[in-house]
């Protein structure tokens, strides 16, 4: 079984609602994933978007360039487990802050520097960090995420990070 990384796009009415009852919340991300399955929304027209197995690869990309939220796992618990621990969310001040962090931070500028071999000893997931282009397989879903967190805060809405 692969490790996902999921995002789901809420109101600021709806953020409250999923703090206060977690199984409303996971049923609701369950109908939002379902219902955009079958369509190819644009990362920026989404309320659900994924990372898939990059998740890690990007995680560690952040924190190697001391990315100000976390953006991978979410900041704040609201559940017990969705997965593979706790889901968590971010609150529309945290999302624009995470927009502007970035589109400030290019995927050409968060690679720089980065030995593939740094993401074997990392033991980022999924492993073979150290095969030719192991860095690029994570540009399109940080470009996807960029898309998605400047939507979400153009609407001033908070986000439910988890992974599945």
């Amino acid at each position: 079984m692969s490790m996902i990384g999921e995002y789901l796009r809420v109101t600021a009415a709806e953020l409250e609602q999923a703090i206060q009852d977690p199984d409303w919340a996971l049923g609701f991300a369950e109908e939002v994933q379902d219902a955009e399955e079958e369509t190819e929304l644009a990362s920026a027209d989404a309320r659900h978007f994924s990372t898939y197995k990059s998740w890690d690869l990007l995680r560690f990309l952040l924190a190697r360039a001391e990315f100000p939220v976390n953006v991978i796992h979410g900041e704040e618990p609201f559940a017990e487990d969705w997965g593979y621990g706790p889901p968590r969310y971010l609150r529309p001040e945290r999302v624009r802050l995470t927009a502007e962090a970035l589109r400030e931070t290019s995927y050409a500028k968060l690679i720089s520097g980065v030995d593939p071999a740094e993401l074997t000893s990392a033991e980022a997931y999924p492993l073979g960090g150290s095969e030719p282009g192991s860095l690029e397989r994570g540009r399109p879903w940080y470009d996807g995420l960029t898309q998605f967190f400047e939507a979400v805060a153009r609407a001033d809405d908070a986000v439910l990070i988890w992974l599945d």
